[in-house]
C-alpha cells in the first residue's frame, strides 16, 4: 500500500487534463468496447419444418453460433419428412479471421494505451527527454491508427456476410424437406446481431480517435519545429533610435550643433566688430568729449 501511496504522489495526473493523456483514456474505454461487444458475442435463430405427416415434424429447430463465426462447424438435425429420419445439416462460411483481427487489435489498443497512461503519469520527463518516447508513440500511433481502419473494414465486410449465413430464410434452402411443397417451412425466430453493430461502430470510433491523436502526438516529436522557419534575430527588431547617436548618426549631422554645443558667430573674423580697433577708435574720440561737456 505504501508503494501505491509514492507512485501516486509522485505522479504527474495533471496530463489528463491535457489532449495528448484525455484522448489515451478514450482510446483505453472505446478498445475495450470495440473487442467486448464483439468477443463476448453469442446468437440463436429458430426454425420449423412442418411435415404432411405432423408426426414427423420440428417445429422448434435452433441453430446456435458464436465468436468466432466458424460457422461451417455449426451444424444442426432437421426432419427429412420420410419416416422419423434426420439429415445433420451445416451452415456455410468461416469468417473467424476477421473476427479475431479485429479483437486482436482491440486488445493490443487496450493494453498501448494502459501503458502509454502509465508512461505519461510516472515518466512524463523521460518521455519528452530528447523527444525520443513521443517518436516512438508517434509511430505506434501510426500503426494503430492503419490497423484500426483495416479491422473495422474487413469486420464490416465479414459481418455482412455472417448475416447473410445465418439468415434463417437462407438456412431454410438447404432443409432437403422444404423443397417439397406439400411441407411447410419458416422462420420463427431471427438472430439479434445489434451487438455485433455495435462493435463495428466502436471499430471506426477507434479510428478516429486514433487518427486525431496522432496530431496531439506529433507535436511532442519536435519535428514541427523542423518545418517552421524563422527570420533571423537582426531581421525581426530594427535598432533604437538612440543607437544612432552613439554610432555618428544624426548628432553629427545637425548643422547647429558645434563642438561647444551651440551657435557662436565668430566675431573676431569680422574686419569691422574687432576688439582691439572698436576699443582703440572709442578710446581715442568718446574721450575728448566727455571731457569737453564737463568744462
Amino acid at each position: 500500500m505504501d508503494i501505491v501511496n509514492q507512485l501516486v504522489a509522485t505522479g504527474q495526473f495533471t496530463v489528463v487534463k491535457q489532449p495528448l493523456g484525455f484522448i489515451k483514456i478514450l482510446q483505453w474505454i472505446f478498445a475495450i468496447f470495440a473487442f467486448a461487444t464483439c468477443g463476448s458475442y453469442s446468437g440463436m435463430f429458430k426454425m420449423s419444418v412442418e411435415c404432411k405427416n405432423r408426426t414427423e415434424s420440428d417445429l422448434n429447430i435452433e441453430v446456435e453460433f458464436q465468436y468466432p463465426f466458424r460457422l461451417h462447424q455449426v451444424y444442426f438435425d432437421a426432419p427429412t419428412c420420410k419416416g422419423r429420419n434426420q439429415e445433420r445439416l451445416f451452415l456455410t462460411g468461416d469468417y473467424s479471421s476477421s473476427a479475431e483481427f479485429f479483437v486482436t487489435i482491440g486488445v493490443f489498443s487496450f493494453l498501448y494505451s494502459m501503458a502509454a497512461l502509465a508512461v505519461y503519469f510516472f515518466c512524463l520527463e523521460k518521455y519528452r527527454e530528447n523527444n525520443k518516447g513521443a517518436q516512438i508513440d508517434f509511430g505506434v500511433t501510426c500503426v494503430f491508427t492503419f490497423m484500426w481502419l483495416v479491422s473495422a473494414a474487413a469486420w464490416a465486410k465479414g459481418l455482412s456476410d455472417v448475416k447473410t449465413a445465418t439468415n434463417p430464410d437462407r438456412v431454410i434452402t438447404l432443409i432437403s424437406a422444404c423443397e417439397d411443397i406439400e411441407n411447410r417451412c419458416k422462420e420463427i425466430h431471427d438472430p439479434v446481431v445489434s451487438g455485433l453493430n455495435t462493435s463495428v461502430v466502436f471499430g471506426f470510433l477507434n479510428l478516429i480517435i486514433w487518427a486525431g491523436n496522432l496530431w496531439f502526438v506529433f507535436k511532442e516529436t519536435g519535428w514541427l519545429a523542423a518545418f517552421t522557419h524563422y527570420p533571423p534575430p537582426s531581421q525581426e527588431k530594427q535598432p533604437a533610435p538612440e543607437s544612432f547617436g552613439q554610432q555618428g548618426g544624426y548628432a553629427q549631422q545637425d548643422p547647429y550643433a558645434g563642438s561647444q554645443g551651440g551657435y557662436q558667430p565668430e566675431y573676431g573674423q569680422q574686419g569691422g566688430y574687432e576688439g582691439g580697433d572698436y576699443g582703440q577708435d572709442y578710446g581715442q574720440q568718446g574721450a575728448p568729449t566727455s571731457f569737453a561737456n564737463q568744462m
